[in-house]
């Protein structure tokens, strides 16, 4: 029911300046990427014996890779994100997050340890500081920190392009990309494994959209996180290491 696709390309740098190489045979092999997460024959219906809204999805996701998930509408979209989440469990196959599967796993854990989530209306807090905003997951998650959270709040303004005086102010006052670089940095408060984005370039220009997907690739090829993004744009779709493409059961 899904298609994978991975483009890899290799430059040489000794060739001359109009030639391209692919060096598969001479290149030394990378070590596979460690499977952080994967679905497992993956159905699911809203009820007992109802109609399937996805139907037997297997698919791994690789640390370090930026993965984006596209189809048209009514293909699943919505349901593989909440599946992914931890938020709904699947009716048939399993949820795999370090080959545990999550239905004998401590869900609630997983959501406040393990799993950073952006969503599409950022669901930041408007009458809080974007330093209230974040320090508030870190300290739903029950994690214990080495350092003070306004350091470490200084810190991630900084990996989301945000300069550290911005940690006092009102959500109110930021703009939409900046309130998606707020998102961004809540969701990596407490050092999630995986980062799962819906929709998050969806309101924003151009512009604005690669600076954004340049900081998910930076925490994927930098930082060696999972980084799972949703999303109906083809330019997001381009600038991601894979592309996992959901097609519409046949009724």
């Amino acid at each position: 029911m899904t298609t994978a696709t991975t483009t890899v390309e290799t430059v040489d740098t000794t060739a001359p300046a109009d030639a391209t190489t692919t060096a598969v045979e001479t290149a030394t092999p990378s070590p596979e990427p460690r499977v952080v997460l994967a679905m497992d024959h993956v159905s699911y219906s809203y009820t007992k014996g109802g109609k399937k809204v996805v139907d037997d999805l297997s698919h791994d996701f690789h640390a370090g890779r930026v993965i984006s998930i596209v189809g048209p509408s009514g293909a699943g979209k919505t349901t593989v994100l909440s599946l992914l989440s931890g938020l709904t469990g699947p009716t048939e196959g399993r949820i795999l997050y370090n080959g545990d599967d999550l239905a004998r796993s401590d869900r609630y854990r997983f959501r406040s340890h393990d799993i950073g989530v952006i969503f599409q209306s950022f669901n930041l807090l408007p009458a809080l500081t974007v330093e209230e905003n974040i320090t508030l997951s870190m300290e739903a998650s029950g994690k214990t920190f080495d350092r003070p959270k306004h350091d470490l709040v200084v810190e991630l303004l900084a990996k989301v392009r945000l300069p550290a005086e911005y940690a006092n102010e009102r959500i109110l006052h930021l703009s939409g990309g900046e309130q998606q670089r707020v998102a961004i940095a809540r969701a990596l408060g407490y050092d999630p494994d995986i980062i799962l984005a819906d929709e998050p370039t969806g309101n924003l220009d151009m512009a604005t959209q690669d600076d954004i997907m340049a900081i998910f690739r930076s925490l994927a090829h930098e930082e060696g996180k999972c980084v799972i993004i949703v999303t109906h744009s083809p330019a997001v779709a381009d600038q991601s290491d894979e592309v996992f493409e959901l097609k519409p059961l046949r009724r």
